[in-house]
């Protein structure tokens, strides 16, 4: 499995992401992109929205914290047989719009 990791080196988030892929010893793609997130135009080809991190391991494409260390947790944990059972993502439907369940903000400066 290929992951990519989308992310900026100043981001809080990013950086729990990284510590997180380093501590269970994965490889990963590092694309660092830029800060200001109307230039993320990379991000926002593989994920539809401009936040930050996206993790992406083959089809599948993260884009909450939360959600991506939960993913990792659960796949690839030592041991980790990798069920057939599809991840069932927290985001919300529409990345881009804050809503009220918002607790896990992606780096989002204007």
């Amino acid at each position: 499995m290929a992951l990519t990791l989308y992310h900026v080196d100043w981001c809080p988030d990013c950086e729990v992401v990284r510590h997180k892929l380093a501590d269970l010893g994965l490889n990963y793609e590092d694309i660092v992109v830029p800060d200001s997130r109307s230039m993320r135009k990379q991000v926002h080809q593989v994920s539809g929205q401009y936040y930050v991190p996206v993790l992406k391991d083959g089809d599948l494409v993260l884009t909450e914290t939360a959600d991506i260390l939960a993913y990792l947790d659960e796949r690839h944990r030592i041991g980790s047989t990798g069920a057939a059972e599809p991840f069932q993502s927290q985001a919300r439907a529409i990345p881009d719009q804050p809503g009220d369940d918002d607790d896990h903000p992606s780096c989002r400066i204007n």
